[in-house]
């Protein structure tokens, strides 16, 4: 598919700033929880952390560095399979969009 429904296009533009505050809320939540793990040692929390933020940038990219309608199906189901939209904000799509995004999810997470 060369993009996505203009409709569609508008509302991800509209949700993505919220999806990536959901997403970066996580990542920081999951940060505190590796550094204050007092039965670590502090290197190997830093070692977690180090391997936590690596992983997490990786993500945060494949969801998020694209910001072109051609890729915005690609997007949208990155963003999907990390759960950061409610079932509420999903609606928002046409169902073609939702269709497409299930199909990408399911295949595992994919990259543009």
């Amino acid at each position: 598919m060369a993009g996505i429904p203009e409709h569609d296009w508008r509302v991800l533009r509209d949700l993505r700033e919220v999806a990536l505050e959901r997403f970066c809320e996580r990542v920081l939540r999951e940060l505190g929880s590796i550094s204050s793990a007092k039965e670590v040692s502090w290197h190997q929390r830093y070692l977690d952390v180090f391997a936590l933020l690596n992983r997490q940038d990786d993500e945060l990219a494949r969801a998020f560095n694209f910001n072109s309608r051609s890729k915005a199906i690609f997007q949208l189901a990155q963003i999907h399979s990390h759960g950061l939209l409610t079932q509420q904000e999903l609606e928002r799509f046409t169902p073609a969009t939702l269709a497409e995004v299930e199909v990408l999810s399911k295949l595992g997470k994919p990259s543009p």
